[in-house]
């Protein structure tokens, strides 16, 4: 099994390119991902260093846009119910398909967007009032006061996510002719809070109508820890077709982005979903220690040998 390192790692505090991918291959990786907060220095030193270690997938949007202050995965929305940033957003992931082709990566990452909870009546319903609600009911889902918040929550959820459906699935109608022009994927990651989109169940309906399509899912080990652990999806649940993975660990409710087998995450049984996807991208948080990620690549091969 290929494993892949995440340059979001390290390229805050290292400016090369190159340097990044020797990093890579002395801790053994056979692929990169370029991170969102990759510079276009550091991507020249990626492109020096391609015939020693390969870009897999980059993750959106990468590299840093000249008009961004920073990197960030949701400087720009695909799935909006506003027009112009619909259209900011469907001109910057047209520039990453054509990126990702130059450099060999055969797959985007994209954070579509959020469905919006901004209402003054729907407010205390959002993602930080459910992270709020669980701590009070001591992690427990089960809890009467916290069972009756996550039911109006998902309700209101499922309501506004099935509106905005229609208006994404014809942005994507309108960038799968360069995504299969170019050979690229877009890879749409799971998220870590409730107004994720598309959440699980509107994955699958965009899967049903675009069958063939090369948009597909993108599982991340942590978001779905973080999303079982507040009862917004099954525990068992793994995406069909998922083109990649980001692993990373989490102690429960908070997006950690530990190295795998550092937190809570059932890495041994998320065996046959790794085994089957593209790509298997490690993206511990900048925090990680080289050594503690070093363990966590012995780790993981050890425990998905087959």
């Amino acid at each position: 099994m290929k494993l892949s390192l995440s340059t979001n790692w390290c390229n805050r505090r290292i400016e090369s390119g190159e340097e990044i991918a020797d990093l890579a291959l002395e801790l053994g990786f056979d692929e990169l991902e370029l991170g969102f907060r990759t510079t276009d220095s550091q991507a020249e030193g990626f492109r020096k260093a391609a015939g020693r270690i390969p870009v897999g997938s980059i993750h959106a949007f990468c590299p840093v846009p000249a008009s961004a202050p920073y990197g960030h995965p949701e400087l720009y929305t695909l799935a909006s119910f506003d027009d112009d940033a619909r259209a900011i957003a469907r001109h910057h992931v047209l520039r990453n398909i054509d990126f990702a082709a130059d450099i060999g990566a055969d797959t985007v990452v994209l954070h579509a967007g959020r469905v919006p909870f901004s209402s003054f009546f729907s407010r205390n319903l959002d993602s930080g009032a459910l992270r709020k609600a669980i701590k009070a009911a001591d992690g427990k889902v089960g809890d009467r006061k916290y069972s009756k918040l996550l039911a109006k929550a998902i309700k209101t959820r499922r309501a506004r996510g099935a509106r905005l459906l229609d208006v994404f699935r014809r942005e994507l109608d309108a960038v799968v002719p360069a995504l299969e022009r170019r050979g690229v994927v877009l890879a749409l990651e799971n998220l870590p809070y409730l107004e994720g989109f598309p959440d699980e169940a509107e994955m699958a309906k965009l899967a049903e109508g675009m069958s063939g399509a090369p948009v597909k899912p993108w599982f991340d080990t942590g978001h779905h820890r973080v999303r079982h652990m507040h009862g917004w999806i099954e525990p068992d649940f793994v995406p069909d077709g998922a083109q990649g993975l980001h692993l990373n660990d989490v102690r429960d409710f908070d997006d950690d982005h530990l190295a795998p087998g550092e937190g809570n995450v059932d890495f041994a049984a998320l065996a046959g979903l790794a085994r089957s996807a593209r790509h298997v991208v490690f993206e511990p948080g900048g925090h990680v220690e080289k050594d503690r990620l070093a363990r966590s690549v012995a780790h993981i091969r050890s425990l998905w040998r087959d």
